[in-house]
């Protein structure tokens, strides 16, 4: 009689048509081994959950967090017994704020002093001479600060609070200066380039 038990070695070979993946989620933290047909769990407290077979119904229960999934760097899943899949799984809080760079900050400002897009290169190259887009940028021989090199840096507190902590106070400032001096970014740039300051 034929041995009829489920294959649950690490690795069988199967069509990617008829190959199945089942995972099973746990809510605080989780491992994830994917081979072909097998899947093994295991929860935050060490406890293990025995492999099942694909295609066997699983009843995961809900997430307090989001999941993402992605191939493991450099090599892509394959399912043809070639290659083991590797799935990484990374928990980030559904609280958690979204941290924007000084360069998204300043990008999306341009807007506020009716300029276009293109304006943003010259901006960036600008100040990533200036202070490469440091925020505790200082210069002791001139006391200029910040990422637009106020001087002195307690100017920039009139375009909004913690002046030396804020980048986006201090884009703010360093754009309201760009727009009353030189109009643009780009004749903001032609002028430092030309005299090695603006």
């Amino acid at each position: 009689m034929p041995d009829k038990r489920p294959d649950l070695s690490p690795i069988s070979t199967l069509s990617p048509k008829s190959a199945k993946l089942t995972i099973a989620v746990a809510s605080t933290a989780l491992a994830l081994g994917a081979v072909a047909g097998t899947v093994a769990a295991s929860t935050a407290t060490g406890t293990a959950r025995p492999a099942v077979a694909a295609g066997a119904p699983i009843q995961a229960p809900a997430a307090s967090a989001a999941q993402f999934l992605r191939p493991a760097p450099g090599s892509a899943p394959s399912l043809d017994g070639t290659a083991q899949p590797y799935l990484h799984v990374q928990l980030v809080s559904a609280t958690a704020k979204h941290r924007e760079t000084p360069r998204q900050i300043a990008r999306k400002m341009l807007r506020n002093f009716h300029w276009s897009w293109r304006q943003f290169k010259y901006l960036n190259r600008l100040w990533e001479r200036e202070s490469s887009w440091n925020v505790y940028a200082s210069n002791p021989y001139s006391g200029a600060y910040g990422i637009p090199q106020a001087v002195p840096g307690s100017k920039m507190a009139s375009a909004g609070r913690y002046w030396r902590t804020s980048a986006r106070t201090q884009i703010r400032w360093g754009l309201r200066y760009i727009r009353d001096v030189y109009g643009t970014p780009h004749r903001a740039w032609d002028h430092e380039l030309s005299t090695g300051w603006y």
